[in-house]
């Protein structure tokens, strides 16, 4: 087994938390379209973040690969959908927690603005432990 260092795990809960941020704040926009479960609000979008974080780290490699083809075709538009199949994975895990609903052009512009926060807040995250080095 590898030694993880200790600035690896401080990254990792960072980007959970980021995550969570994420969540809480595209949940409060698109009230419609992402429900999260309101009793203990904060703890399911930290369960559901490290769930997403989870999948993304796991899963989301492998479906990036299978879906290479269709993606190069597309010029990156199928990209998205990738990111709509892992929530829709969350969904499915979570059961009545976490929700998503409504028609495929709200989720797909949730999904992008998901995937925009995410690269922003990597970026950050990324750019303040460089310092630390």
């Amino acid at each position: 087994m590898k030694n993880i260092k200790p600035i690896t795990i401080a990254k990792w809960i960072f980007k959970i938390l980021g995550y969570t941020l994420i969540l809480m704040t595209i949940s409060i926009i698109f009230k419609k379209s992402i429900y999260i479960d309101n009793a203990n609000y904060g703890i399911w979008c930290l369960l559901i973040s490290i769930i997403i974080f989870l999948l993304n780290n796991t899963v989301k490699p492998l479906l990036f690969w299978l879906t290479l083809p269709i993606t190069a075709i597309t010029l990156g538009l199928f990209y998205p959908f990738i990111n709509i199949l892992i929530l829709y994975l969350v969904s499915f895990i979570m059961g009545n927690h976490f929700n998503i609903t409504g028609n495929i052009f709200i989720v797909f512009l949730i999904a992008i603005l998901i995937s925009l926060m995410n690269f922003i807040m990597n970026e950050i995250i990324d750019w303040l432990f460089r310092k630390e080095k």
